[in-house]
């Protein structure tokens, strides 16, 4: 059987092939402004690039923010659901029961049980201060490109902290510690550690027995990587296809949905 996992997010848009006995294949795309029909495009961009047409695909799952905005697809998701899914079939160790996702729009911690049951989670969604676009923000207000502002983390010879927890606030609070002529690499540090504050914070109110592994775009970021394994005194795994865990776990579960569905057909 063929799934497809289509994780429609507020920043990428990630697709995921699953033939079982096969493999993976994959593509990811910015979403831009119309989610629903860079889904579409990612999804024929996936199939043309596999030799396949719809028809071949037995399942497609739709999960992430956008996953409501599709106008295709048979199975519909949490992205809690299809994260859980994805860390168990990414390679990773089974003693790591907890994860880390740090979107463009939202955080999640999540720990699961060894059957992948959802234990508990904890979510960001109400304030951008602790999310991968409060970090693009900043790097614009420094006027760095976003991979030199990573950068450039690593070369901080000042801690700073900053007090903001609002987003705006803390874009103010940047301005005045430039006029201070705080440099630029302390600023992205003190960024970094701000968040990771937050994130650590989060994993230890829902945290399980385990090891912990960091998915999602802000997996990239080798600075806020580190600032989190700072936070917590302990290393997160990262995956190898850190952006295409969610997409995956839906394909995952796509393929257990239908199987279920045709089980009980047979009965």
């Amino acid at each position: 059987m063929i799934s497809v996992g289509i994780d429609i997010g507020s920043t990428t848009t990630k697709a995921v092939l699953l033939r079982e006995g096969a493999g993976t294949a994959h593509v990811l795309t910015r979403t831009g402004n119309l989610p629903g029909q860079t889904a579409r495009e990612v999804y024929g961009r996936l199939l043309s690039e596999n030799s396949l047409v719809e028809s071949d695909v037995d399942v497609v799952a739709t999960t992430g923010y956008g996953r409501r905005l599709a106008d295709f697809g048979d199975v519909v998701m949490t992205e809690i659901k299809a994260c859980v899914a994805g860390v168990r079939n990414s390679g990773l160790p089974p003693a790591v029961r907890n994860v880390i996702d740090v979107g463009g729009q939202d955080t999640k911690v999540i720990a699961f049980e060894e059957d992948g049951e959802i234990r508990d989670f904890s979510m960001n969604d109400k304030c951008a201060a602790g999310t991968g676009r409060f970090l693009e923000m900043l790097a614009g207000k420094l006027e760095l490109p976003y991979e030199e502002f990573v950068r450039v983390a690593a070369e901080a010879d000042q801690e700073i902290q900053m007090n903001s927890t609002c987003a705006v606030f803390a874009e103010s609070e940047v301005v005045g510690l430039l006029a201070r002529n705080v440099s630029k690499a302390n600023l992205s540090a003190a960024a970094h550690d701000s968040i990771a504050f937050r994130v650590a914070s989060m994993v230890r109110r829902v945290r399980h027995e385990g090891e912990i592994c960091f998915v999602g775009g802000g997996a990239a970021n080798t600075a806020l990587v580190r600032a989190v394994e700072e936070h917590l005194g302990e290393k997160v795994r990262v995956p190898p296809r850190f952006q295409m865990v969610v997409a995956l776990g839906a394909a995952v579960e796509g393929l257990r949905t239908l199987a279920k569905h045709r089980g009980k057909e047979g009965c």
